[in-house]
């Protein structure tokens, strides 16, 4: 039986200062264990893995510099930040290419050891200007805690409208028959974001598939339209634009 899933859900972000403002869209993700790439492009028709279909995962459309497998990717960040745990299996929490167009905001990676306990977590953060930065964390799920959470200073621009000197919360609902990724942002002055995804597991078959597509057909398309145009909002609003920092791209940007 498949480990990788749909999830159907609905993204939201909530801007409590200095200006409200709420957006929320209604979306699928893929969580995809890697060990699973082939199997999935043998079980579905309209999905091909390192070449154009309806929907298509390209290895390097993640991770910096473009790595050929992503996997191997992953666990030489695991490795180069630290990392002590033995990591087994990974699952992959994204938005594939659809008519040949992806952006993720973040992707996220759960990372299991043999025992399959969740023992690492990789936030993986794309902005749009060409960058991409990932936030590691070595974790253990202590039994009576449903959740779990890691929290680091930001260290990547990300939105014009943010300030770069804050703190990132991250937490998550261990994925199950329900997913939660939620991101809260802290400012000195107190929380300035709250961003996340709740979705609901469907088993990641061609019709369901199919059916997620034919509700969704601009699934990812909509993810960079609405930045901007939630942007164009908060402009309106009187949010200043804070200055991006000078670095160097990481990931090739779209033509």
């Amino acid at each position: 039986m498949l480990k990788s899933t749909l999830y159907q859900g609905v993204v939201s972000h909530r801007r409590l200062k200095p200006v409200e403002h709420l957006l929320k869209y209604k979306m699928f993700y893929f969580l995809i264990d890697l060990d699973e790439l082939d199997e999935l492009e043998q079980r579905i028709a309209i999905l091909s893995i390192d070449k154009p279909n309806i929907i298509s995962f390209l290895n390097r459309d993640y991770g910096e510099d473009s790595p050929p497998d992503i996997k191997k990717y992953v666990l030489n960040k695991l490795k180069t930040e630290g990392v002590k745990a033995e990591v087994s299996r990974i699952c992959m929490l994204c938005l594939p290419r659809i008519f040949g167009y992806a952006f993720n905001p973040i992707t996220t990676y759960y990372c299991y050891n043999q025992a399959d306990h969740l023992v690492a977590m990789v936030y993986e953060v794309s902005n749009t200007f060409g960058e991409r930065h990932s936030y590691v964390f070595e974790t253990e799920q202590v039994a009576e805690e449903k959740y779990l959470t890691h929290s680091c200073d930001k260290e990547f621009y990300v939105s014009p409208f943010m300030p770069m000197e804050c703190r990132y919360k991250f937490t998550i609902l261990h994925p199950s028959e329900e997913i939660t990724l939620s991101i809260r942002q802290f400012h000195a002055d107190g929380a300035i974001l709250n961003a996340s995804f709740v979705g609901s597991r469907q088993p990641l078959t061609s019709r369901n598939l199919a059916v997620a597509l034919l509700k969704f057909p601009f699934n990812t398309v909509k993810v960079i339209i609405g930045i901007y145009w939630e942007a164009l909002k908060l402009w309106i609003k009187g949010l200043k634009i804070v200055a991006r920092p000078e670095v160097k791209l990481k990931y090739p940007q779209e033509k």
